[in-house]
């Protein structure tokens, strides 16, 4: 073991705060109620494209999706890590695996233009070996292409790596580089949805549980 690589928004962060408040935000400059919290938090995983359609009912291509998703995607980076804060158990997960030697890295479909703001508003966790955006890649997640750029930059192969995310996408893309998976119950699971049928290698049902499986199945350590 190596190297573990997490999804961002729903694995490693709750960053859905913030997407109530701007969502929310932009549908009251729309003369439109708000939306319940937990009808945002279920699509934060599925980026900007998905929350302008559950916000305003209008999908890619039609009249005014481009402009709402601008104005989105403005008001996000205006409030970004306001209020979003790493799930309970990752700050002493990442302390964990630094104190092993083992890296960590981001594999997210978060365009770098927020990621990285993103992660620098909590430069007091150590220093993440690798930041894999669309940006730096052809094709993105569920694409392997991603997580073995993650791989090649931190230096390990990805069998020597685990992939922890909320969404099937992710455990998709983990299982395609020839790394075992972990699915996050605790993430943006969209409603309807099972991470028991994403055929993840493990599933947990909070970040606390990460530590313990690493130290189980991959260091072979009490």
């Amino acid at each position: 073991m190596k190297a573990v690589l997490f999804d961002l928004d729903g694995t490693l962060f709750d960053t859905a705060p913030d997407f109530v408040v701007v969502l929310n935000e932009l549908r009251q400059q729309e003369q439109l109620p708000p939306l319940a919290d937990n009808t945002i938090r279920e699509v934060v995983s599925n980026g900007a494209r998905a929350m302008v359609r559950l916000g305003f009912g209008v999908d890619q291509g039609q009249t005014g999706f481009d402009q709402l998703r601008e104005r989105l995607l403005d008001l996000y980076l205006a409030h970004l890590a306001k209020h979003t804060v790493p799930f309970p158990g990752i700050e002493k997960l990442l302390n964990q695996l630094a104190e092993y030697g083992i890296a960590w890295g981001v594999v997210t479909n978060k365009p770098s233009a927020y990621t990285i703001p993103l992660l620098q508003a909590f430069a007091h966790l150590p220093t993440p070996g690798a930041i894999i955006c669309p940006d730096d890649v052809t094709n993105r997640k569920p694409d392997p292409e991603p997580i073995l750029l993650a791989c090649k930059r931190i230096g390990c192969e990805p069998s020597e790596a685990i992939y922890v995310g909320d969404h099937v996408r992710d455990i998709q893309a983990g299982r395609a580089a020839g790394m075992p998976t972990v699915a996050c119950s605790y993430g943006y699971v969209d409603s309807g949805d099972d991470p028991e049928n994403w055929n993840a290698d493990h599933l947990i049902h909070n970040a606390s549980e990460i530590w313990p499986l690493i130290q189980q199945h991959y260091l072979n350590k009490p």
